[in-house]
């Protein structure tokens, strides 16, 4: 699911400069970025395919800094055009920066701030998220990234309102994009707002790829502490909360664990995570139904009391939100995939928060179930209304 939030009335009411073409995407490519993602805006804007109903972009490859650049593997690589050339340009795109934990170039921030101011739109692809939170474009705006990284860029930049359940956000003038693959369903959604459905449709089939995709990251979402949680005092508070999933308990007894207030516990959450405690704990519960629906026999009403959801009714309305299935229809969908000596036939030795696992495999994806939810754009983000948790007193996060 993308979030397609309604730009400013500022952002919407500026205007390309006259020495930059919409048609020009620039791409800005950095010493050790990964090949893959900055391979994407490249294939995307790069490529001529009006033989395929595909309008033509020009593509200039930017250095952003002193080359040759290297990238995985070792290879070398030498961008065409320097830093100057980004001046030329209608859309902007860093499809990924080298490391969350160091700066970018000043030139660089520098080159992509005067873009902005005027009028080019500024595109990160996953960890390129990191790049525009430090020209200050994403300050006061939603954003996302990996969700492996959205509590890192949450917690260094608090003004910047991350998600790390979208796959792509779309703030106007200012994009921001997830993993891998989301970089091409933000480049899609590009295409699509500048050409239309037909030329993103048309473009997706050439790329071998779905034109649109249903859902959003917490499919993926690990239950693990974020990086840079382990130190913080709340690191334990978290660590209680993953380790009593089956309980049934809210917001307010976390906070009261961590000797806070609610609407301290929720501002600091929030900065160590990027999420609010009451969705990151819903998120958990859902996640923990994911297991065990794939790795047990116990009924969706079991399930539902072992993730600490009050009724099987409060689980089906979050699964079905997050991952776009029932819980029933997702077993199916899974088992139907996997061979039947894989799962573990008797649940009753497993313990009530922790399932037994299956064998080491590929990390469980979201299967598409016949009654998936359809694709939405959405154009704000929609509050979680007070009770709907599931989960007796919790509600949403106090102003």
């Amino acid at each position: 699911m993308s979030h397609d939030s309604a730009a400013a009335p500022e952002a919407a009411a500026r205007k390309l400069s006259g020495r930059r073409r919409k048609e020009i995407v620039a791409v800005l490519l950095f010493s050790g970025g990964p090949i893959f993602e900055s391979s994407i805006p490249l294939s995307v804007f790069g490529i001529d395919r009006q033989d395929a109903g595909v309008p033509r972009y020009r593509l200039l490859v930017c250095a952003g800094e002193e080359g040759p650049l290297r990238t995985t593997g070792g290879l070398e690589l030498t961008a065409p055009q320097g830093l100057e050339a980004i001046s030329r340009a209608g859309t902007v795109v860093v499809p990924a920066w080298r490391s969350i934990t160091s700066p970018p170039p000043e030139e660089a921030l520098d080159a992509l701030r005067r873009a902005h101011e005027e009028g080019a739109r500024i595109v990160g692809l996953c960890t390129g998220a990191f790049v525009l939170a430090a020209a200050g474009l994403l300050d006061g705006r939603p954003a996302t990234t990996h969700w492996m990284y959205a509590p890192t860029l949450a917690k260094r930049y608090p003004s910047v309102h991350v998600d790390p359940r979208e796959l792509f956000v779309d703030d106007g003038d200012v994009l921001t994009s997830a993993g891998t693959a989301a970089g091409i369903d933000l480049c899609l959604h590009i295409v699509r707002t500048d050409h239309g459905n037909e030329a993103a449709g048309a473009l997706a089939r050439r790329l071998v790829v779905p034109p649109r995709r249903s859902g959003g990251q917490e499919r993926y979402l690990d239950r693990s502490l974020p990086e840079e949680i382990g130190a913080d005092p709340l690191a334990e508070v978290v660590a209680w909360a993953l380790e009593h999933l089956h309980e049934q308990f809210d917001v307010e007894t976390l906070a009261a664990r961590a000797y806070m207030s609610r609407r301290t516990f929720d501002r600091r959450f929030r900065s160590l995570t990027g999420s609010a405690p009451l969705q990151w704990l819903i998120t958990q519960r859902v996640l923990q139904a994911q297991r065990l629906l794939e790795t047990s026999d116990y009924s969706v009403d079991e399930v539902a009391g072992r993730c600490g959801f009050r009724s099987p009714v409060a689980l089906r309305g979050h699964f079905r939100r997050q991952l776009g299935s029932s819980p029933a229809a997702y077993r199916a969908a899974y088992r139907a995939r996997r061979p039947q000596g894989d799962r573990q036939p008797d649940p009753d030795t497993a313990t009530a928060g922790t399932p037994r696992t299956l064998p080491p495999s590929d990390p469980p994806t979201a299967l598409p179930p016949e009654n998936a939810v359809p694709f939405q754009t959405r154009r704000t983000a929609t509050p979680m209304p007070a009770g709907a948790a599931g989960v007796p007193g919790q509600r949403s996060a106090a102003p």
